[in-house]
């Protein structure tokens, strides 16, 4: 059909009626209306000169695509078939196995697209498949160029698959066995809490992922800030502080200061630098105060544990760090020192200022 659909193409490019292509070639119109409609096929010496006449290749006439079958090239098309989510993909990495089947990335990348439609389709053999390549990955792990696979990824895929198989106690025994600075707690609490016979086995995991996802958060959305503050998005820039301020106000207990009041009051101070930005002056002024008692009231009785929070049960002593000042209070001068902007600095004078005036008061 891609021959029928190319002849009616190149002959219109060039403006040619089928009775004037039939006059070319020394075929009746009838032919060529029966080539166009995909009825019949011209013998290969007229694709020839059809070729010819068109000026193209015979391989462009057909529809023939060469592919490029060097392994970066073939490995990228298994990502970009599994970024699609295009099942096709699983021939190709069946072809491109027999091809390169000791070729790292096509290994590793047809192992993935196995998982996927494994997944999506709870499908068993395409997993045990998944399993079986992620394996022969793990030998060929010399090869690898990529800083973001490792042996860790690869028993963390492994481990993957077999909890989609359902085979949970293979999958928490691998994620348990490489699973440094707690990377795979959520995945081993999220199996022992929905699958286990014992869930409470699940909390001290879920607990130290929690406090993980903290400390990322906490990166992400600072990073974000500063992203959005020097492109001028400041509205972004706000936008991104009030969903961190939001997430960690409904982590604490109430009436117990934790860690995250000493990180609140630093996110306070950023937002009060965008505030100012977007000419929000009693806005700036208030972030800044409410920066300012998140920081005493945590100096007051600082807490580090993670026990302090709602949700965390660590089963033992869990302590979070920080290298923002060895107070809140330290923190937020830090903080507002880094901004470098002088309309903060001089709010904050003015809050610290009203703030001494205060104490003065109550003790007279």
């Amino acid at each position: 059909m891609r021959l029928s659909n190319n002849i009616r193409i190149f002959r219109k490019e060039r403006a040619l009626t089928q009775e004037q292509l039939a006059q070319a070639l020394g075929v009746t119109p009838g032919a060529v209306y029966k080539w166009e409609a995909g009825l019949s096929t011209p013998d290969i010496s007229l694709i020839v000169e059809l070729a010819d006449l068109f000026d193209t290749s015979v391989d462009v006439l057909l529809g023939y695509e060469v592919k490029n079958n060097k392994r970066g090239a073939a490995a990228a098309r298994l990502k970009d078939f599994a970024h699609r989510k295009d099942q096709r993909g699983l021939a190709e990495a069946d072809k491109l196995l027999v091809r390169y089947p000791n070729c790292f990335e096509i290994v590793y990348h047809s192992a993935d697209l196995y998982w996927l439609f494994g997944f999506m389709g709870r499908d068993q053999k395409l997993l045990r498949r998944s399993v079986e390549l992620m394996e022969r990955a793990g030998l060929l792990l010399g090869q690898n160029t990529d800083p973001e696979i490792s042996e860790l990824t690869i028993d963390y895929s492994i481990a993957r698959a077999y909890s989609a198989m359902g085979k949970d106690g293979k999958a928490v025994e691998l994620f348990m066995r490489n699973n440094p600075r707690g990377f795979n707690n959520d995945f081993i609490g999220y199996i022992l809490g929905t699958s286990s016979e014992h869930p409470d086995e699940a909390v001290p995991y879920l607990s130290r992922a929690l406090l993980r996802c903290i400390s990322s958060l906490t990166r992400v959305v600072i990073g974000y800030f500063h992203v959005y503050f020097r492109r001028g998005d400041f509205p972004a820039a706000a936008e991104i502080l009030h969903l961190g301020l939001r997430f960690f106000a409904d982590l604490k207990k109430p009436n117990q200061n934790n860690f995250l009041d000493k990180t609140s009051a630093e996110l306070y101070v950023y937002l009060a630098a965008a505030q100012l930005r977007l000419g929000e002056m009693d806005g700036a002024r208030e972030s800044l105060r409410t920066a300012k008692a998140a920081a005493d009231c945590f100096d007051q009785s600082a807490d580090y544990s993670g026990d302090s929070m709602r949700f965390v049960s660590a089963g033992k002593p869990v302590t979070a760090f920080d290298d923002s000042g060895a107070t809140a209070m330290e923190c937020v001068a830090h903080t507002v020192e880094a901004c470098r902007d002088e309309m903060l600095a001089a709010l904050w004078n003015e809050v610290e200022a009203q703030g001494r005036g205060g104490e003065h008061g109550e003790k007279e």
